[in-house]
């Protein structure tokens, strides 16, 4: 089994390479095609998951890499006990919308969960990783790495992440009809993960769908950061699934 602490250093690596790259394209009158699933991508997305790939096969050769772009290719590899899920640019619409609500993500899986997870957001200059067991970290600029948990709820009540395009969710109103709630951050891409972790936010309900290399990474700094990810009914959120498709989940900080 691969050892994820020993990997860190190197992911961090790649994660700021693809960013530097992204951030490169990101001030630039660049193009935007779509893809097939009419989601739009840039040259921004096929440049860092580039960057990621080389660094991954160098680093691990024998462990599969299942990417957003070579997907969307239809260059899926067979995945069994290990392998890497990548997206180069979660947020590409917020990339277009140049809000800096972007980020790079990359997770090792292990057994159908994620153990080891970087999000980098390149146009903030803040990185968030954890290893799963060993716990998480902040890292903002060329500042230290500050270790970050999620909080106990506040009596006053929760904060809750939640998507920019998906913010008025009729089962979100529902789900969240339950709970006293104190505060809302509206935001995109897997930065909604890392703000649970940090103890920023309490929860992160999506109802919406999602791929699994939306996920993983964010879904590994949460669960690093004592956090948990569940389904929307309750049930453990695993990885490797059919055509690698997310259910709806709920994204715990401390009240879980």
């Amino acid at each position: 089994m691969t050892d994820p602490t020993a990997l860190l250093a190197a992911i961090e690596k790649a994660a700021l390479q693809a960013g530097d790259v992204i951030l490169e394209i990101y001030g630039t009158d660049f193009d935007v095609d779509q893809k097939a699933d009419d989601s739009p991508v840039t040259e921004a997305d096929v440049n860092a998951e580039a960057v990621i790939l080389n660094a991954l096969q160098a680093l691990t050769p024998d462990i599969p890499i299942v990417a957003e772009e070579e997907a969307a290719a239809g260059k899926i590899p067979t995945v069994e006990d290990a392998f890497w899920l990548v997206d180069p640019l979660d947020g590409t619409r917020e990339f277009l919308n140049r809000n800096g609500e972007f980020t790079v993500n990359i997770a090792l899986v292990q057994k159908g969960q994620p153990v080891l997870g970087v999000v980098h957001a390149p146009a903030r200059d803040v990185t968030y990783s954890g290893i799963v067991g060993d716990g998480a970290t902040i890292r903002d600029g060329g500042g230290p790495a500050e270790t970050i948990t999620v909080r106990k709820p506040p009596k006053a009540g929760l904060t809750i992440a939640s998507s920019r395009r998906h913010g008025s969710d009729s089962e979100l109103e529902r789900f969240l009809g339950d709970y006293t709630i104190a505060d809302r951050i509206i935001c995109g891409s897997s930065l909604k993960f890392c703000l649970v972790a940090a103890g920023d936010a309490d929860l992160y309900p999506r109802f919406g769908p999602t791929m699994e290399w939306d996920t993983a990474a964010g879904h590994a700094v949460l669960a690093a950061a004592g956090g948990k990810l569940t389904t929307t009914d309750g049930d453990p959120f695993e990885y490797g699934k059919n055509g690698f498709r997310n259910p709806g989940f709920i994204a715990w900080g401390g009240l879980r």
